[in-house]
């Protein structure tokens, strides 16, 4: 706590007690790194700085402030859990309810109740879960289900009943600056007088993680198409993009002629790398239309509508966006 309170990281969340901006900062921060948040979350709040904001926006309007994040169904849940807490009337306070909300788990409920409200519950990530590999010594399979609830059990006794909030903070903030998964700063660490694995030489080995996915190769034609000054976008129905505008794939307009190689690039979630190369299409006679998802959009709209990423992408090629 000492460390902590001597100097970290300064992110604009942890200037922050409302519950409501805890809670965003929380979501945005499941499987996104904290620099990367920092300019999502400051355009976030300042669209909307309460929740009763949030749960009165239309979808797109939120949607089009998360473009670009990614793991879009965390923009969903959000807005089911708006709408859920404005309806209650005010953000629940306890961690069961809290863990209730639409895309909130067991790490995002711990740190939402003891940031917000002092609640002792330890908030269990993968950088917690490193720093206890390492001061225990631990090489058990942090991907099991067994070790991760002894873990939590063990970061359970290290909290303190006062300021739980600052300590998990503290701990996470040790775990993404300091005890680092490559080259550890061991020198530097508050806790390297109690390190076991430090003591042992093995720090840089733990934690023991699963094997990775084998990656998946997949690849995909996008086309851009245009009409006038602006180009024909496709909302997805359906899946985790559900309500997002991408560029159509050639399957989506029969009877496009490709035209030029505008470029290619790559995507990749969790384990699937995606290869998309774009063209330039043109001799497409189909309708536009609600119906079959396909609207024309102009450039200067662009920032108001959910963008997929890789649309993005493949119109930075086309030099549209």
């Amino acid at each position: 706590m000492a460390w902590y309170r001597r100097g970290h990281r300064d992110l604009p969340w942890r200037r922050a007690s409302d519950p409501y901006a805890v809670w965003v900062s929380e979501i945005m921060l499941q499987q996104t790194r904290a620099q990367a948040a920092v300019p999502y979350y400051e355009r976030f709040l300042a669209r909307f700085p309460t929740v009763e904001r949030l749960a009165a926006a239309e979808d797109d309007e939120a949607l089009a402030l998360w473009s670009g994040l990614g793991y879009y169904s965390r923009a969903r849940n959000l807005l089911r859990a708006a709408r859920i807490v404005a309806a209650a009337g005010a953000f629940p306070r306890d961690y069961e309810s809290i863990r209730a909300l639409p895309g909130v788990g067991d790490y995002t409920a711990a740190a939402i109740a003891s940031i917000a409200f002092g609640i002792p519950r330890a908030a269990v990530d993968g950088n917690v879960l490193r720093v206890i590999a390492r001061v225990q010594n631990d090489s058990s399979n942090v991907g099991a289900a067994r070790t991760r609830e002894r873990f939590r059990a063990i970061a359970g006794e290290w909290l303190p009943r006062q300021a739980p909030g600052d300590f998990n903070q503290a701990l996470m903030e040790l775990g993404a600056t300091v005890c680092r998964p490559r080259n550890p700063r061991c020198a530097e660490c508050p806790l390297e007088p109690c390190c076991a694995a430090r003591a042992a030489g093995v720090a840089g080995s733990l934690p023991v993680k699963p094997p990775p996915p084998t990656p998946v190769r997949l690849e995909g034609v996008l086309l851009v198409v245009r009409k006038a000054q602006r180009v024909l976008l496709q909302r997805e129905g359906a899946g985790r993009m559900a309500g997002f505008w991408s560029l159509p794939a050639p399957e989506d307009l029969p009877g496009a002629r490709r035209g030029a190689r505008l470029g290619a690039f790559r995507h990749s979630i969790t384990h699937h790398r995606y290869f998309f190369t774009v063209f330039q299409a043109g001799g497409w006679r189909g309708r536009v239309s609600a119906r079959n998802g396909l609207r024309w959009v102009h450039p200067s709209q662009i920032a108001e509508i959910p963008l997929s990423s890789t649309a993005r992408k493949a119109l930075k090629l086309a030099g549209i966006a």
